[in-house]
């Protein structure tokens, strides 16, 4: 076997970084709060994001030479049953955000070259526009299944450019932000009052359930810390780089989302530059930007018009790149850890001897090209398959957002029985000492996820949106289903 080079803390938390955040999250918040959403990320990250990411410290501390991320987590404190059904959802779930991201990716690439979101009309080799991302969707996730064979080298590689990078994007909006703020004497272009803190400008978002539904949002933009269980292997000196890297990226991604938040406001009035028809959750990133840009070239550098027209195209310009480069960091990364994961840590008498195989970069490539090809037909169908095969995305999508929850509430009901049921090392990284603590702090975080579940269910209901509705609660029930039938074929396959 290759030998691999180890991960260091830095190196962890820029794979995080790369992985987790990104600017777009904030921008997205303001257009859906406005400054209101600051409320829900403080509680997403008070409730969920910090809770959680303490009990993943310690289960990855804890169990720092395992291969099989949360499986192995939750294998020795709920039995293999549950941590196969657990992880199997988890994986599924990924695997449908890859499909996600795959045909969303090209939009800051267009952006990038034309100046706008050109891709309706992207044609090649005589397709449409819908057949050609398809096409560039299969080619990109042949090739970053190839570089993920290669092992963690190549990953962690692609990873630090992509975190260096998501920060150095953070760092221009942040920076142009506050020039354009000393421009304008300190004044927000979206005032800064009680009002505007509380209460949401955009319509969609001033009743209760749809306030309380956008909790979702923000529980979210915190997801995939447990992704990195699956590396605690390739980390150096996990037991401290682990927990350690983790508790870094916490900090500086929590501020990072309250600090984009807020940046918004200075360059952007809500009702005059987001109110109106055709922006929408596609394109608001490149909307604000584009608008930063103008702002500073108006006020900052004193442009005329035409100028600072022409500033805002090139600050979107530039941005889009850094989100396209950081897509593809996002996307190696989640192609390569899940499976990983998955397939390591559970059982290898349920699998094909090929899927466990390990190649000479220490990574289950036959299982990696196996999801490469799920993720393939899944693109294809979705792009040559006309409207009916769009109605089917649309409801992977719906399914997808109630998947990605479920796992996290099998980790934070297991923390506990794991607290009880494992002896941790007095070297490994302890947080939760206290009893009482731990089952408080578990508590809150499951009515937490609970109430995002319960919320992002009535509100298509709310909406009248049955089918919405109802394939969001189908998701999860239909991968623990499947999980659970091939769990139970599998082990009644072995005991015969």
């Amino acid at each position: 076997m290759q030998s691999q080079k180890k991960i260091s803390t830095m190196g962890l938390v820029l794979i995080i970084f790369s992985t987790i955040f990104g600017i777009s999250n904030s921008q997205t918040a303001f257009y859906q709060m406005g400054y209101s959403s600051i409320i829900w990320y403080i509680l997403g990250a008070v409730l969920f994001f910090i809770p959680t990411s303490l009990m993943f410290a310690e289960y990855g501390s804890t169990f720092k030479d395992a291969h099989g991320g949360i499986y192995s987590w939750l294998e020795q404190t709920i039995g293999k049953r549950w941590a196969f059904i657990g992880s199997f959802t988890w994986l599924a779930g990924w695997v449908i955000t890859l499909v996600s991201l795959v045909t969303n990716m090209w939009i800051p690439l267009a952006v990038t070259i034309s100046g706008k979101d050109t891709t309706g009309s992207w044609h090649l080799f005589g397709l449409d526009s819908t057949a050609t991302i398809g096409v560039l969707g299969i080619l990109v996730i042949m090739f970053v299944t190839w570089l993920a064979s290669r092992g963690m080298k190549s990953i962690a590689g692609l990873s630090y450019v992509s975190g260096i990078i998501g920060i150095v994007d953070l760092v221009i909006f942040v920076g142009l932000s506050i020039l354009v703020l000393m421009a304008n004497h300190g004044q927000f272009a979206e005032p800064i009052n009680m009002h505007n803190m509380v209460t949401s400008p955009n319509p969609a978002f001033q009743s209760p359930v749809s306030m309380f539904s956008f909790l979702v949002y923000a529980v979210f933009a915190y997801a995939g810390m447990e992704t990195l269980g699956s590396i605690t292997d390739n980390t150096k000196n996990p037991k401290k780089t682990f927990p350690r890297a983790v508790i870094i990226a916490t900090v500086v991604m929590t501020v990072g989302y309250l600090l984009g938040i807020l940046m918004c406001g200075i360059s952007a009035n809500w009702l005059r530059d987001l109110g109106h028809s055709d922006i929408n959750l596609g394109n608001v990133r490149f909307a604000l930007l584009t608008n930063l840009g103008v702002e500073f070239g108006h006020n900052f550098l004193h442009l005329n018009t035409s100028q600072s027209l022409m500033m805002g195209q090139w600050v979107a310009r530039f941005t889009s790149l850094t989100g396209f480069i950081s897509y593809l960091g996002e996307f190696i990364f989640l192609t390569y850890a899940p499976i990983k994961s998955f397939i390591e840590g559970s059982p290898k008498k349920l699998w094909p001897k090929t899927m466990t195989k390990l190649n000479n970069f220490n990574v289950p490539a036959h299982a990696l090209w196996v999801q490469c090809l799920v993720i393939c037909i899944i693109i294809a169908g979705v792009s040559f398959g006309g409207s009916s095969a769009q109605t089917f995305y649309t409801i992977l999508t719906d399914m997808n957002n109630m998947t990605t929850a479920v796992p996290y509430l099998f980790l934070v009901i297991a923390f506990p029985l794991f607290k009880k049921k494992i002896t941790q090392n007095k070297n490994n990284f302890i947080f939760y000492q206290n009893k009482t603590f731990t089952n408080a702090t578990t508590v809150i975080t499951i009515i937490t996820l609970a109430f995002a579940i319960v919320f992002t269910t009535i509100q298509p209901l709310m909406d009248h949106d049955v089918q919405t509705a109802f394939w969001t609660l189908f998701g999860p029930v239909f991968f623990i289903i499947v999980a659970w039938l091939f769990y139970s074929h599998g082990a009644k396959k072995l005991n015969q």
